[in-house]
């Protein structure tokens, strides 16, 4: 039988499962299992300010970025909703889409958890 485990964000031991999500009933945070998965893998993603960051979070940019081929940057406070982390040999272990910029990736120590 499969473990389900404790609420990364509470501890809360009620956590259930609920499609290819977990959801605590105590704080309402669903998770994903690939995140449970990639965490017992080794893959570890952490904010500038060392929160812990899972697959579905939203995050906030806290620099201005410049964008390789474009006029326009990534503004300071760009609020991006679901975010995937992957394995980056190169630091860049966020994918996302950016409001108006489209998908790219981006480094762990540019964002802060929302």
């Amino acid at each position: 039988m499969e473990t389900i485990p404790n609420c990364p964000k509470c501890e809360s031991t009620y956590t259930y499962e609920d499609g290819n999500l977990y959801v605590c009933p105590e704080c309402a945070h669903e998770w994903s299992k690939d995140a449970v998965e990639k965490e017992e893998a080794g893959l570890v993603v952490k904010d500038a300010n060392g929160n812990v960051l899972v697959d579905g979070d939203s995050v906030t940019v806290i620099k201005d970025l410049k964008v390789k081929g474009s006029s326009d940057g990534i503004k300071v406070g760009t609020k991006i909703k679901s975010i995937r982390l992957v394995e980056g040999s190169d630091g860049h272990n966020i994918d996302c889409k950016v409001p108006g910029v489209g998908a790219i990736k981006l480094k762990q120590i540019f964002v802060k958890k929302a």
